[in-house]
């Protein structure tokens, strides 16, 4: 079974990071699930303007 989490290395300014961190736990999460929501966000917002993005992973 194919895992469907990619595993991705994200490299920013340490102190960026850190205050977006502070951020996510002010919202109860993780960095990590704060950056998914954004993804989310982003790409919910782009396709009600351009359309549904097809990517083969989608069936």
């Amino acid at each position: 079974m194919e895992d469907k989490l990619l595993r991705y290395t994200l490299r920013v300014d340490r102190a960026f990071f850190q205050k977006f961190r502070y951020i996510a736990e002010s919202e109860g999460r993780s960095a990590n699930k704060e950056i998914e929501q954004y993804i989310k966000k982003r790409v919910s917002e782009f396709e009600a303007i351009h359309g549904k993005i097809e990517v083969g992973d989608e069936k």
